[in-house]
């Protein structure tokens, strides 16, 4: 298997383990100094990256992965996410690597999608 092939099943993973609020699968893929950044968030720590945004229960209840490129040691992801009460949305992530884990996640908001 590729290092390509081995990243974008990680990041298939990190989405999956979101839907079940599986912070200790995640938590081992990231490396030490993993930052997360979002309209909300710049560069936060893994510590407040879980605290802030892996709301217990789960908040979504599907994820759909749109679009996905691995160049290198970074990823693009576009999803369409559905809430609990059924409204839907679409963000972008960048993903980065280093050494086998995941070193930053990047959200870019998008808007709603409740067009499915």
């Amino acid at each position: 298997m590729s290092v390509t092939d081995d990243r974008e099943q990680m990041i298939r993973a990190v989405f999956a383990a979101y839907l079940e609020g599986r912070k200790d699968i995640v938590g081992a893929m990231l490396s030490d100094d993993f930052t997360f950044s979002s309209p909300r968030d710049d560069h936060i720590g893994r510590e407040a990256y879980f605290d802030r945004c892996w709301p217990e229960p789960p908040a979504f209840r599907a994820i759909e992965i749109e679009y996905l490129t691995i160049s290198g040691d970074e990823a693009a992801i576009r999803y369409r996410a559905v809430k609990n009460d059924g409204s839907a949305f679409r963000n972008m992530e960048s993903f980065r690597f280093k050494s086998g884990k995941i070193v930053s996640v990047d959200v870019y908001f998008g808007r709603e999608a409740n067009d499915r």
